[in-house]
């Protein structure tokens, strides 16, 4: 598998447990950290706006309407 290499900013004390880790240890955090970096640019979660649309249409299209909603809201 190719790879390629990145720098990261970690504080200080990271920067000496990963200096002083054994190989083996180096290798747990390297997967780790792959790992991680591609669940958080691969599977981005949706947009707020997009959930709020989506939410919004089904419920419209269950019949719910603004003067319904304006009720809803105002028997709190």
């Amino acid at each position: 598998m190719d790879s390629s290499t990145i720098t990261l900013e970690v504080d200080p004390a990271s920067a000496a447990a990963y200096a002083t880790a054994s190989d083996e240890e180096r290798r747990r955090i390297q997967l780790l950290l792959k790992l991680r970096l591609r669940e958080l640019t691969v599977s981005r979660a949706r947009p707020l706006v997009e959930i709020m649309d989506e939410v919004g249409a089904t419920a419209a299209a269950q019949g719910l309407t603004n003067q319904i909603l304006e009720d809803l809201l105002r028997d709190e």
